[in-house]
């Protein structure tokens, strides 16, 4: 494995792109560490201090850790790379449903060029909401944490002014980041951003843990080392799982009756397969589930006294612990809603059937065409059932230690949910990327037996 990575630095051009991506990533990662103009120094640290004594997988929490801390520290990066991802996920829904955005997506690169203007023009809307948001927010901070005032020290007007120009920019930034890495880097530059901003929490993690078992710092020692011991284990054994939920496919045979070779066509019985994901809708589903139920949390902080207010109140209590056993079946529940619902919208095995079919190609023992469509359905159907339960035992791993061993959710978010999913999804992929640039050249892959992306 080490003569491997070696080798990376051996291929001038591969050496190159990667420390080009690293050199990115950086500038990425800086920006996260840049005050918002007009944010009281001291009192950021004092609402950073209070809000770390909330209980763990709030929603400040689950922004925190996506931002790479950059939210606690009311930086100009706050948002990140998150409002593209937000564009791209309602542009991809609404091609489904919307027939003007489904052409536009059918017709090759000048349709998808289409679609990334509108998705990028989407992109700076949502920036500016949520910019705004975030500095009514910072003009509250008692909406974050009791007992902190005067984190802004400028004029409203202006200061709502300063961080709508400097978030949008930071985060339309980051986006062009990303972009120059999937060109001239390695690995896809969106994805890699967001892995890496998740990445960051990881010495803090490791803090945290010191505190817990070993009484760094001053801390408290709350655990025991057999506890930390059957703590690892379990995370290892989570991990492979979370590799083979990743990689898990279903293949369905497909014969073909006609192929090309060298331009020209010919026939002959070709047979090769059309392989199904098992975790088709990837962390979609936990990414939409974990903020609807904290954003339904914070109906707990309402202030009114009428029977209604009340209710909103209570629900909001209820819903918004993390700890809670409502709160953790509502959770589920979401995430097998939406698995079905991403699958529903994204998945037309019609499609696939009329591909086919145009193809020369079909499913053994099925006929072409609406027969064929009706069995990519059943079969995506019960495939996806396995990859909605596996899915939801991973998501709530880190609620559940969070709320039976009483561990802090910076630990307990690199035990399972969105963070182990993405940053597992992105170093896979990656990896095939270099696995492949390193195979092109006659080196030896990271695996030799059983390789990522199969062995030449």
């Amino acid at each position: 494995m080490l003569k491997t990575f070696a080798n990376l630095f051996k291929i001038p051009e591969l050496r190159v792109r990667i420390f080009f991506t690293i050199g990115l990533v950086a500038v990425a990662r800086l920006l996260a560490m840049i005050p918002t103009p007009g944010v009281d120094w001291v009192a950021l640290d004092a609402l950073r201090e209070a809000v770390e004594k909330n209980a763990g997988g709030g929603l400040v929490d689950w922004f925190d850790t996506f931002t790479g801390g950059a939210l606690t520290q009311c930086s100009i990066g706050t948002l990140s790379i998150w409002p593209y991802i937000s564009a791209q996920i309602v542009i991809q829904l609404l091609t489904a449903v919307v027939p003007m955005l489904g052409r536009l997506q059918r017709e090759g690169d000048a349709g998808r060029k289409t679609l990334t203007l509108y998705t990028r023009w989407l992109t700076i809307g949502i920036c500016v909401f949520q910019a705004a948001m975030l500095a009514n927010t910072m003009l509250s901070p008692e909406r974050l944490a009791e007992g902190v005032e005067g984190l802004v020290v400028m004029n409203p007007l202006l200061f709502y002014v300063s961080t709508i120009i400097s978030m949008t920019g930071a985060s339309m930034f980051v986006m062009w980041l990303g972009d120059q890495i999937t060109e001239r880097g390695i690995g896809n530059g969106v994805s890699l951003l967001i892995m890496i901003n998740i990445s960051s929490r990881l010495p803090v993690a490791v803090a945290d843990v010191a505190r817990r078992y070993f009484g760094a710092g001053g801390g408290q020692v709350s655990g025991s080392i057999w506890e930390l011991i059957l703590l690892l284990a379990f995370g290892f054994a989570v991990l492979l799982g979370t590799v083979a939920l990743t990689q898990a496919l279903r293949k369905i045979p497909i014969h073909s009756t006609r192929a090309i070779a060298k331009g020209v066509a010919y026939s002959g019985a070709q047979q090769n397969y059309l392989p199904l994901r098992v975790n088709y809708a990837g962390v979609m589903p936990i990414i939409f589930a974990g903020p609807i139920l904290q954003l339904i949390g914070l109906l707990g902080r309402l202030e009114g006294t009428s029977g209604v207010s009340r209710v909103l109140k209570q629900v909001g209590l209820t819903v918004g612990m993390p700890d809670t056993v409502t709160h953790i079946v509502l959770y589920a529940a979401l995430i097998l809603f939406f698995t079905f619902f991403w699958v529903a919208t994204q998945f037309n095995a019609m499609n696939i059937a009329d591909g086919l079919k145009r193809d020369g190609s079909y499913v053994p023992g099925v006929r072409p065409g609406m027969d064929t469509a009706e069995y990519l359905d059943g079969v995506m159907t019960r495939v996806t059932i396995i990859g909605a339960l596996a899915l939801l035992a991973i998501a709530i791993i880190p609620l559940m230690l969070t709320a039976s061993r009483n561990i802090s959710w910076n630990i307990a978010s690199f035990f399972g949910g969105t963070s182990l999913l993405i940053i597992v999804g992105v170093a896979l992929d990656t990896l095939r990327q270099l696995e492949s640039q390193l195979v092109m050249r006659n080196y030896d892959g990271f695996l030799k037996h059983g390789r990522i992306a199969g062995r030449r």
